[in-house]
């Protein structure tokens, strides 16, 4: 990539580093099982991507795995190569692209790539192109939105660097929930406290949608936030 690959030193603007996970496989798994609505609960209900649109057509759908993070120039993918040639099974591919939406970063050739290699899935802050091919499902997609218009491949960018994805902070490694209702990143630091409160919140869920499904009113659970704002109910 570089005149400078022999002495080690990268040029301006361009780095690589390591993948990085300390995820395990169990732990992974279990968070399969997690819906983005629950862990967005557990975490303050202020987290989250926004704006996305999934591409995948597939309401069932789910995507569950450590992040793999790209910063991109706005319409150049070189290093969204870069970062999926490095991926492994299983990696989601987090774009930082800036929010642009006037040229794609990935297609229908990288959704090929991305199938063939098992990778988890794509996270966009930028837009896609070959719409009907992400359609076909399989992979999971989230983007901005779409143009036929197509990236060049200079450069610069970066590989596996802390970033910002359509207002998600993502660091390489962090999981990565994706569903019907959005994406989330779980910090990998706290992802097992943050699955005990998840399944937690589950179980309360679980329990209130029981006594709804009987036709049960729990007034009291509400009336008493209302009177705590001093509402005279």
């Amino acid at each position: 990539m570089s005149a400078n690959t022999e002495t080690g030193r990268w040029p301006m603007g361009f780095y690589i580093h390591p993948r990085r996970t300390t995820l395990t496989t169990a732990l992974v798994n279990a968070f399969r099982r997690v819906p983005v609505a629950h862990a967005g609960d557990v975490m303050g209900r202020h987290t989250g991507t926004v704006g996305l649109r999934a591409y995948h057509n597939d309401l069932g759908l789910t995507m569950c795995g450590p992040a793999v993070t790209v910063r991109t120039r706005p319409g150049d993918n070189l290093m969204v190569h870069a970062a999926m040639q490095r991926a492994q099974p299983g990696d989601i591919i987090v774009i930082d692209g800036g929010g642009d939406l006037s040229t794609a970063v990935t297609g229908g050739l990288m959704r090929t790539t991305a199938i063939s290699r098992q990778l988890g899935g794509f996270v966009i802050d930028g837009v896609l192109r070959d719409v009907a091919e992400w359609a076909e499902g399989g992979l999971p997609v989230y983007a901005l939105g779409h143009t036929h218009r197509g990236p060049s491949k200079e450069g610069p960018g970066q590989v596996n660097v802390p970033i910002a994805c359509a207002g998600l902070s993502v660091q390489p490694g962090d999981l990565i929930l994706g569903d019907a209702d959005g994406v989330i990143a779980i910090p990998a630091d706290e992802a097992e406290a943050i699955l005990a409160q998840c399944q937690a919140h589950a179980e309360k869920e679980a329990r209130i949608r029981a006594e709804n499904e009987a036709g049960k009113l729990d007034t009291e659970r509400f009336d008493a936030s209302l009177r705590q704002k001093g509402c005279p109910v």
